[in-house]
């Protein structure tokens, strides 16, 4: 099977070069835009593109304000904080995630608790959510406590994994009764929906990222949602070192992030998001070739959850075990075809181990079979 998976990918993509992961797809109107920032000498954190960046992924998501960041972590670590996240809080995420969620949880003096990932969706389970919180926590007012510690249980970050929707209405309902404040970690999920919704308009705030791996890239970036025009006015501020407007004078009026996208990358940014419909239409068609591919095989692909339309970020298939996962990566990465496990989960890192967590065995099962095949589109 894997020899003609080889032959399959190499037939996709029609070369018999090296085959990334995920690589971006640029054209003359990316280099048109990049090189008009030169010549006009707006490089950095002014210019016209940062505007029009945002208001492009405002009409695109349907969000009432869209913050331009520097990278996703700045924007993780910025929707953390507008949503109140202080020093010593607790922050229930899961484990199946990325390290930059964690990290971004870090940063704000407060500590992830791990909660298992749906088998549907690969994120965020509400039923883990509910039975952790029911079993481990207590209503003082509208705060939600952890019993054991005493420490406020603040938020909750789910993360649509490879583009799939979490399920959003069960883990925002269950938020709503726990008064703890939905912020989605949306990096991956620019073109996916849930319900008809696009992800990251559901929570208070969300985070998308530009890295240069994801669906659209402006080399390194990242973008804050926000729920209401008002929040959204305050996280430019925040994120613009908190400077109050004025023709010449210096007067910033509270603690601030330098989280400004420079107008290089939004230039890119703009650019790619005239793609992005193409990029959403070919990466759904790759998904249908895997999805027939592996029909009838030993290897189970990881398909759109029957609530999301998702953009298919990065293909995956769960193999039967962690032995043929391993069989799987050493012959496809020796044959040039790049393929990668998931992420460690979070726990096992040495700076997370001591976390809370509930019980993670769905987690540990994805862990161990999956395999992410490549994705850029073709």
């Amino acid at each position: 099977m894997s020899h003609h998976l080889n032959e399959f990918i190499r037939s996709l993509y029609k070369t018999k070069d090296f085959i990334p992961l995920h690589a971006p797809t640029f054209g003359d109107q990316e280099k048109s835009n990049v090189l008009d920032t030169i010549e006009t000498t707006f490089v950095s954190s002014v210019g016209k593109y940062v505007d029009e960046f945002e208001r492009e992924i405002e009409r695109f998501t349907e969000s009432p304000k869209a913050v331009a960041t520097v990278n996703g972590t700045a924007a993780l670590h910025t929707a953390l904080y507008m949503a109140g996240v202080k020093q010593g809080d607790l922050v229930i995420t899961q484990a199946l995630t990325f390290v930059a969620t964690c990290n971004a949880i870090h940063h704000m003096g407060a500590a992830p608790v791990f909660v298992d990932a749906s088998r549907e969706t690969l994120g965020l389970c509400p039923i883990a959510l509910e039975s952790f919180l029911e079993h481990n926590a207590k209503l003082d007012g509208e705060r939600c406590i952890h019993k054991e510690s005493r420490q406020v249980i603040r938020a909750a970050v789910p993360m649509h994994t490879f583009g799939h929707a979490v399920h959003l209405d069960e883990i925002q309902r269950i938020c709503k009764k726990w008064h703890i404040t939905l912020v989605e970690d949306a990096a991956e999920s620019l073109g996916s929906y849930y319900k008809g919704k696009h992800t990251g308009t559901i929570g208070a705030f969300a985070a998308l990222s530009f890295n240069g791996n994801k669906i659209i890239t402006t080399g390194g970036g990242g973008m804050v949602l926000c729920a209401s025009d008002v929040e959204g006015r305050r996280t430019k501020h925040i994120t613009t070192t908190a400077k109050v407007p004025h023709p010449y004078e210096f007067y910033h009026d509270e603690p601030g992030f330098n989280y400004r996208m420079p107008n290089l990358n939004a230039a890119l940014g703009c650019a790619q998001m005239q793609r992005l419909p193409l990029f959403l239409e070919q990466k759904r068609q790759l998904a249908n070739d895997y999805r027939a591919f592996f029909k009838g095989s030993n290897y189970e692909f990881v398909d759109e959850p029957s609530h999301s339309h998702s953009n298919f970020w990065l293909n995956a298939i769960l193999c039967e075990d962690k032995s043929a996962r391993n069989a799987l990566l050493e012959e496809q990465n020796n044959a040039g075809i790049m393929c990668r496990p998931i992420w460690q989960l979070m726990h096992k890192l040495p700076m997370f181990t001591q976390c809370l967590r509930g019980d993670l065995e769905v987690s540990e099962d994805i862990e161990a079979r999956l395999v992410n095949i490549p994705s850029s589109p073709i």
